[in-house]
């Protein structure tokens, strides 16, 4: 009779007991083939903020992996031989949620690597800068978390309002550069204090937000957005986040120039003050707040015909090319996508020309969806090549030593960023290169 019970209560505990051992080795197999596609890919540098971990402390709980608001998106955090990693570094954000899941205290938050700096502006606690009346706010100083931006940028004009000269003159209170999440609240801040203000913004509304993949998760935390309230967002799209920031821009009329990019910021002739100039003007004011990203801006081809309206440098909708032909411009994961999902519509040709011999910077999914789309006729892939001229119907490419004229309708040029640092130091403010430190 014992063994009969014995029997009964142990065959169920070593089926749950074989479930979850055969979980764990899925999910330790699933992380290894995450670090070794990273590796593959080369995209084993973090962009900024990111964990590290130490492996004495950490327990293997899976609190730090559970916690990651990207976790359910695409890997980053992993648990390999009982420990957790991060596994895919390109991946991490910066959420830090991570280190607060931590239960024994194993993980650092730290910018760059031993291999690789991250250059990071010196900020006060106020968000001042070393310039006196020069603060920044949001991605730019390290924080690419999105309520913490929203955070930073209302906190940012609170600290704007306390300089002497604010509402006094004939000169704008402040020039606000940027209008991704810090950007914006700061502008509806600066709204709700009566400032005088003028807001630049060098693409369009979101930031580095816009800039996400169609349809990508993005997770947030409830902010407070000045004029607006408690935004009560916990997890949401990429196309319903900005629909709610664009309904507030309308519902409060804040204006932003877009379009017009920052390309210089000089100290006023007399007095306090700056001198602001843009693409298209001069600004006087008595304070800059820069919420510009980490993203700079767009590296052009430097050809002729790069300033046709056809001529963009980022994917927004797939669906406006359809039925066109289409050059798309790069090597990394972003020019890649645009050219997988470009090419998947009907009717549409499309060619991808990128300038290196092997797609080494992009991740090996994206290299493979290519690849076969390449072999099956579905595009066109000119490895080794370089756009010599653009015209308003065709495109001129120099691929192996000849020049071939292709029809063109449209350009996608996905070759990456200028950074501020050179803008930045430019202007008088001191920028530290961070070697995986805090």
């Amino acid at each position: 009779m014992n063994n009969l019970w014995l029997t009964i209560y142990a065959v169920p505990v070593l089926a749950i007991f074989a479930w979850y051992i055969r979980a764990r080795r899925q999910r330790e197999n699933a992380s290894i083939r995450a670090a070794e596609e990273a590796i593959a890919a080369s995209m084993i540098e973090p962009p900024s903020l990111h964990p590290v971990i130490d492996p004495l402390k950490c327990v293997g709980c899976r609190s730090c992996v559970n916690a990651c608001p990207e976790h359910h998106s695409h890997p980053v955090l992993g648990m390999i031989r009982g420990k957790a990693r991060l596994v895919a570094p390109a991946n991490c954000i910066g959420h830090g949620a991570c280190k607060r899941a931590c239960p024994v205290d194993a993980i650092e938050l730290v910018f760059g690597t031993e291999r690789r700096g991250v250059d990071i502006p010196t900020v006060k606690p106020n968000f001042e800068t070393n310039v006196p009346g020069i603060f920044i706010a949001g991605e730019l100083g390290g924080m690419g978390l999105i309520r913490n931006a929203i955070e930073q940028g209302r906190q940012a004009l609170e600290s704007v309002l306390k300089l002497d000269g604010i509402g006094s003159g004939d000169r704008l209170d402040v020039v606000i550069v940027g209008a991704g999440p810090a950007g914006f609240a700061a502008s509806l801040a600066a709204m709700e204090a009566g400032l005088r203000i003028v807001t630049v913004e060098q693409d369009s509304l979101g930031g580095t937000v816009a800039h996400f993949p169609r349809g990508k998760l993005v997770m947030t935390q409830p902010a407070l957005l000045p004029l607006v309230g408690k935004m009560k967002f916990t997890e949401t799209s990429k196309e319903k986040l900005l629909e709610f920031w664009q309904g507030v821009e309308a519902k409060t009329q804040l204006k932003v120039n877009y379009h017009e990019r920052v390309t210089d910021v000089a100290p006023a002739s007399a007095g306090s003050g700056f001198e602001v100039t843009t693409t298209k003007g001069t600004y006087a004011c008595r304070a800059v707040l820069l919420t510009i990203g980490r993203r700079g801006t767009p590296r052009q081809l430097g050809v002729p015909g790069e300033e046709l309206e056809k001529v963009v440098y980022r994917l927004i909708d797939p669906a406006e090319y359809e039925g066109q032909h289409v050059l798309v411009v790069g090597g990394g994961d972003s020019a890649l996508e645009a050219a997988h999902s470009i090419a998947e519509l009907p009717g549409t040709t499309v060619t991808l020309s990128y300038r290196s011999g092997a797609f080494s910077r992009a991740k090996l999914a994206n290299r493979n969806k290519v690849e076969q789309m390449a072999a099956a006729r579905q595009m066109r892939v000119l490895m080794e090549s370089n756009v010599r001229e653009i015209r308003d119907d065709s495109v001129v490419i120099e691929h192996g030593g000849k020049a071939y004229k292709l029809d063109n309708q449209g350009v996608i040029v996905c070759a990456g960023g200028i950074l501020p640092t050179g803008f930045l130091k430019s202007i008088g403010i001191d920028v530290e290169t961070k070697f995986g430190t805090a």
